[in-house]
């Protein structure tokens, strides 16, 4: 690509596609509300590109702050959130370690396959910069709130296979007090030439299962939910 993604309308269009087919057994938003029942509560998503878990709580919350960093991914969370016609969202474009939000907002902090850029993008300051965020959803979270991460754990996989490059990061948030559950969030393309085309985009070449079945395709995909309560 000749952009940043974060900068791309291209990107954002296609990823806004291929994360619609994904959890097409709709496991995730049940996971989310064993954490927490989100009802009646004032919710800061972090990182809610083009808004599909926003879709997915905001029927259900008082109040709604999506944020990321990049404006063409928000573009199309604000289309996806329109079509809800609700009234109780706000977007904002933020940076995961300066929040430019008031103390004590939010009663859940929830960030979807996100937070981890906070780790893995600083590479050699990693901890510094995980501690930096980690403060900020503290100040931002009234005292008893729940913070619930949302991770990948291996796409292509049907049971938990970490990434490599997240490894330290969640074990970073199992030795800190984080406690962790996963699910399976299946991806469902109506082809063959949609899964490829897809997956690719987003994944590379490297070779990963492929289902067919009369509703069309599957790839499995595990996911991993990590929570705290910070008081």
């Amino acid at each position: 690509m000749s952009e940043p993604y974060y900068g791309n309308r291209s990107f954002a269009k296609t990823y806004c596609e291929l994360v619609s087919r994904e959890d097409y057994e709709q496991n995730l938003l049940p996971a989310i509300l064993e954490i927490s029942s989100l009802q009646d509560k004032e919710i800061l998503e972090l990182g809610a590109g083009t808004g599909r878990v926003s879709c997915l709580i905001a029927p259900l919350v008082r109040k709604l702050i999506a944020t990321d960093l990049s404006y063409p991914m928000l573009i199309y969370g604000k289309n996806n959130l329109t079509s809800l016609n609700l009234m109780n969202w706000h977007l904002s474009i933020a940076d995961h370690r300066v929040l430019p939000f008031a103390d004590q907002i939010a009663d859940v902090v929830l960030s979807g396959w996100s937070f981890h850029g906070v780790a893995i993008d600083y590479p050699k300051g990693w901890q510094t910069t995980l501690e930096q965020a980690l403060n900020e959803i503290a100040r931002v979270q009234r005292p008893g709130g729940i913070t619930i991460l949302i991770e990948s754990l291996g796409t292509g996989y049907e049971t938990p296979h970490t990434p490599a490059v997240l490894v330290d990061y969640l074990d970073y948030l199992d030795s800190h007090g984080f406690e962790s559950n996963w699910i399976r969030t299946d991806y469902l393309f109506k082809d063959m030439a949609e899964a490829i085309d897809l997956m690719t985009f987003f994944f590379g070449d490297d070779p990963m299962p492929m289902w067919e079945r009369d509703m069309g395709v599957i790839v499995p995909e595990c996911t991993g939910l990590w929570w705290k309560t910070f008081e």
